[in-house]
């Protein structure tokens, strides 16, 4: 999952060697949670017009991790 984030951020953005990615410990309800790290220069580029990139983003990665029976969440920080 890690991987598949950080390939699509990294098509997205000027400074790929920037983006990291942490991952917190699942919650009482079993969401794992990604933080999305990219430099301050490319935040727009992520997030897009009307957060529509930073929705597409969390739409592909909850499909993903729906095939491994799992439950994500996207965030960008």
């Amino acid at each position: 999952m890690e991987e598949l984030l950080i390939s699509i951020t990294k098509g997205l953005v000027d400074n790929p060697n920037e983006v990291s990615v942490d991952i917190d410990e699942p919650n009482e309800e079993g969401v794992t949670v990604y933080h999305l790290h990219v430099a301050e220069g490319d935040m727009g580029r992520v997030i897009g017009k009307q957060g529509r990139i930073a929705k597409a983003i969390r739409v592909v990665m909850r499909a993903a991790a729906t095939r491994n029976d799992a439950k994500i969440s996207v965030e960008i920080d």
